[in-house]
């Protein structure tokens, strides 16, 4: 027994952006930037000093002044890299750049999936226009199809004016099974990025940026921006080969020495400490150290161009975004002025093929024209909705904080 739900919760568009990015591979960016930061932890503890304990036992089968027959050791270890050319201050910066990055890369990924959910929901509020406006143009078409199958019954009309009508309707009813389609292809779309079912609800807006609102810089810019200065740290920290490395270490080892001739007793000792400063200084090895440099340099260059290159592609961006925004603003009143235009001639030209005094061909043209007219005007106020997200995208803004 199938039980069938009283109600289906729709989701509006704000709802959608929280469940978005919120999503899977969301989750997953988030791991890997925790996992980044564990790693920092890691290497942080690796520069502190170390202890370290350990025990052997052995036999020997020739015992010997130096060597007893059987023989246990017990030691303690601490070491620490007291400098290591200036190394550690390179990698801590490369690590924080890199975490920052990051960051950034998972607001940017957030931002992405923002602007794709919000293409989404107001495409398919679009094709709703369209699926409501070719009904409606069906719906009008039935009735003529009726209203002149009754005059072909009476003879005041011909078969083909009657196949005209057919024709048109039956084209009608593809059209509106295409832009079916396309809604349910948007709501599939949808739920493989939330992750579950969908059901849209109209009525959310994306609020405009203020003017006098300051421009930020991208997500994912800032995400190179900080990777380029990881890459930098990487750099500088084989530099330090060139220089020295000096540790300091300290053991104490305790002995316990079991002879068999207890004639060596006496020379043996049971416990010893040993502290050490050691210096270690690679002063040749065939260039090794200047070409690993040279390749980290060169990434780094690599990635600052591609840097620059975006951030002056992102302002063109921008500019272009507001310039579609403007342009989207006057669609709006165009469409309006149409949808006006068109309602009017349909007004007065159904009147008069009603009456017989124009052919169905006119009419048809004005039917089309009049619906065509209302469906444009809504996909324009929906246009504008995805314009307005572009210019918070381009402009660096969260867009889920400008979702109502």
């Amino acid at each position: 027994m199938f039980l069938t739900p009283l109600f289906l919760y729709s989701q509006n568009l704000e709802e959608l952006v929280n469940l978005s990015i919120n999503n899977k591979i969301v989750s997953s960016s988030k791991q890997s930037l925790e996992s980044i930061k564990d790693e920092y932890e890691s290497v942080k503890s690796g520069y502190l000093p170390s202890l370290d304990i350990g025990a052997t036992h052995a036999i020997t089968d020739e015992e010997t002044t130096s060597v007893a027959k059987n023989s246990s050791k017990a030691y303690g270890s601490i070491s620490y890299e007291l400098y290591d050319g200036g190394k550690k201050s390179d990698i801590y910066d490369s690590y924080e750049s890199n975490i920052k990055s990051s960051e950034k890369s998972l607001e940017a990924l957030k931002n992405d999936i923002s602007l794709n959910v919000v293409t989404y929901y107001y495409n398919y509020l679009s094709y709703i226009s369209q699926k409501e406006a070719k009904e409606k143009e069906i719906e009008q078409l039935e009735s003529q199809l009726t209203r002149l199958s009754r005059f072909l019954d009476a003879g005041t009309t011909t078969e083909d004016e009657v196949q005209k009508i057919v024709s048109r309707l039956e084209n009608s009813k593809v059209t509106l099974q295409e832009i079916e389609l396309e809604m349910i292809t948007i709501t599939h779309n949808l739920e493989y990025i939330t992750g579950q079912s969908v059901s849209i609800d109209a009525g959310s807006n994306v609020k405009e940026l203020e003017n006098n609102a300051q421009n930020d810089l991208r997500f994912d810019l800032k995400s190179l921006e900080y990777d380029v200065e990881a890459k930098l740290a990487n750099s500088k920290s084989e530099k330090s080969g060139y220089l020295p490395t000096v540790t300091l270490d300290n053991t104490y080892s305790y002995y316990d020495s079991n002879f068999d001739n207890k004639a060596y007793v006496s020379n043996t000792i049971d416990h010893h400490n040993i502290s050490s400063a050691n210096l270690k200084w690679n002063i040749f090895s065939f260039g090794e150290t200047k070409y690993k440099y040279e390749s980290k340099y060169k990434d780094y260059l690599s990635s600052k161009s591609k840097y620059e290159y975006e951030k002056n592609k992102g302002n063109v961006d921008l500019q272009l975004a507001l310039k579609a925004y403007d342009i989207s603003k006057a669609k709006i009143k165009s469409s309006e002025a149409n949808l006006k235009a068109a309602t009017t001639a349909y007004d007065v030209i159904k009147s008069k093929y009603e009456s017989g005094l124009i052919d169905n061909v006119s009419f048809l043209t004005s039917l089309s024209e009049k619906y065509t007219a209302l469906s444009q005007l809504k996909t324009s106020q929906n246009d504008l909705e995805i314009k307005k997200a572009k210019i918070l995208y381009y402009s660096g803004k969260k867009l889920e904080e400008y979702i109502k």
